[in-house]
């Protein structure tokens, strides 16, 4: 009898589906402790370029080298909306895949800069996980989140609240997920 591997579901003979996201009874279960997102991922000049167009961001901190370099900087710094997002995103395949809502992101800080090149990874502790009081059927889960660059230092961090399914097998059952 063959055993499916970790992360994954059966979903039919011979099929398995790979498991996105956590529901309410595997948050509260890990209340308390740190989940290790990975994989890591690398800042390119791409999106750097592209999140500054798309939000209108004229800072020459983030786009003008030579301004960069008359202050002291020997590169531009990546713009603090993306350093939050690529960190978030990492933390979403594990934990909250299956979000319904974020319902908030409290004491959010940039804390070293982040330039193009740097290598992010982000942590979540689970703080608390309850069932939701005016959305039963959902449960209100809250982490801290970290993200570090390659030289372990703490570029981020925030703490996020979001709603969760109550019943994950149900949705991924009703989703295909």
């Amino acid at each position: 009898m063959s055993r499916d591997p970790q992360g994954y579901r059966p979903v039919g003979e011979n099929r398995i589906r790979e498991v996105v996201g956590l529901g309410l009874d595997d948050l509260i279960d890990l209340v308390g402790q740190v989940v290790e997102h990975r994989p890591a991922r690398t800042v390119t000049e791409t999106e750097h370029v592209q999140v500054l167009a798309l939000t209108g961001n004229e800072a020459p901190v983030h786009s003008d080298i030579e301004f960069c370099r008359r202050t002291g900087r020997d590169q531009v710094l990546v713009c603090g909306l993306l350093t939050m997002n690529i960190v978030l995103g990492l933390t979403v395949r594990s934990t909250s895949g299956l979000t319904a809502a974020n319902l908030a992101l409290d004491e959010v800080r940039f804390e070293h800069p982040v330039h193009v090149g740097d290598t992010l990874r982000a942590q979540s502790e689970i703080l608390t996980a309850r069932r939701s009081q005016s959305r039963p059927e959902h449960g209100v889960v809250t982490c801290r989140i970290k993200g570090f660059n390659q030289d372990d230092q703490r570029v981020f961090s925030c703490t996020r609240a979001f709603l969760v399914p109550a019943d994950a097998s149900a949705l991924r059952d009703a989703t295909a997920y």
